[in-house]
């Protein structure tokens, strides 16, 4: 039996599992998926022992996108442009090759919705390896203009010249941000921290608010940005689920069928 898993830190709230093994039963393979946990010290050996072990593919989430990266010696296009993988490859030669799946994932989710982003104004909240893994993308839908937030104003302009080759980046501290866009995404830990970012909530005001965290319920982010008149809220359990079933095409070369998984997720229960 082909074994996967997903690595992360905090990681026992992973729906990876539950999700890979849908797409399974739903196509007939025989796999195991699995939850790891590892810290950032020790990521490289808990990676190259779980292949070692013969493990054919691993998801890569908080916090380690960017370390997977680094770790990989072949990428493919999503990877290469946003410098994060969440989507490793254990090759029969020994080498490691990552993907990121998640731009296309929140891309879909989006559409599935009927938003989209051609021609819009887009504030994007955070600049670490979940906010890097989606510009890429955003870049591709032609968007009007794209905006940059993160509570270290250093890290946000990190990833300005990290992608001046794709396109142009403002970057604003949270109170100098502008009252309305579009389309506001939460790439942010404060779902982890249960702490508002520092903005000017009426970026919230008539935008759709999409935070790519997930939960039963509303997430915190969505409860607290609710609070300033947005036009929709949507959190991450569609983009969750587009960005495994491109994850299990690369590792099985099938995609999955995501609407009822989609629906099947939603309409559960947290127990």
């Amino acid at each position: 039996m082909d074994a996967y898993g997903v690595v992360g830190n905090p990681i026992n709230h992973s729906k990876s599992p539950k999700i890979h093994h849908l797409f399974a039963e739903q196509l007939g393979h025989q796999i195991s998926y699995s939850k790891i946990e590892s810290s950032l010290e020790d990521f490289t050996q808990t990676i190259e022992l779980f292949f070692t072990k013969g493990g054919k593919g691993l998801n890569i989430t908080l916090p380690f996108k960017e370390a997977a990266f680094k770790l990989s010696d072949s990428y493919g296009q999503s990877a290469e442009n946003s410098q994060a993988v969440n989507t490793l490859s254990f090759s029969e030669d020994g080498r490691i090759y990552g993907e990121s799946t998640d731009g296309l994932g929140l891309l879909k989710d989006l559409e599935n919705n009927d938003i989209y982003l051609e021609g819009k104004e887009v504030l994007l909240l955070g600049s670490g390896g979940a906010a890097r893994s989606v510009i890429p993308s955003l870049h591709q839908k032609d968007i009007a203009g794209l905006t940059v937030c993160n509570r270290t104003k250093e890290k946000a302009i990190k990833i300005k010249e990290d992608f001046i080759h794709l396109r142009e980046i403002n970057v604003l501290d949270g109170l100098s941000l502008k009252n309305h866009y579009d389309i506001v995404i939460n790439a942010t830990s404060a779902n982890l921290s249960n702490e508002a970012p520092e903005i000017n909530p009426n970026v919230f005001d008539g935008s759709v608010c999409y935070d790519m965290g997930y939960t039963y319920g509303d997430t915190f982010f969505l409860n607290w940005a609710k609070k300033f008149n947005p036009s929709i809220c949507l959190q991450g359990w569609g983009m969750l689920v587009e960005q495994a079933a491109e994850s299990f095409y690369i590792w099985r070369g099938v995609r999955p069928d995501t609407e009822e998984i989609i629906l099947r997720l939603q309409k559960e229960t947290e127990n």
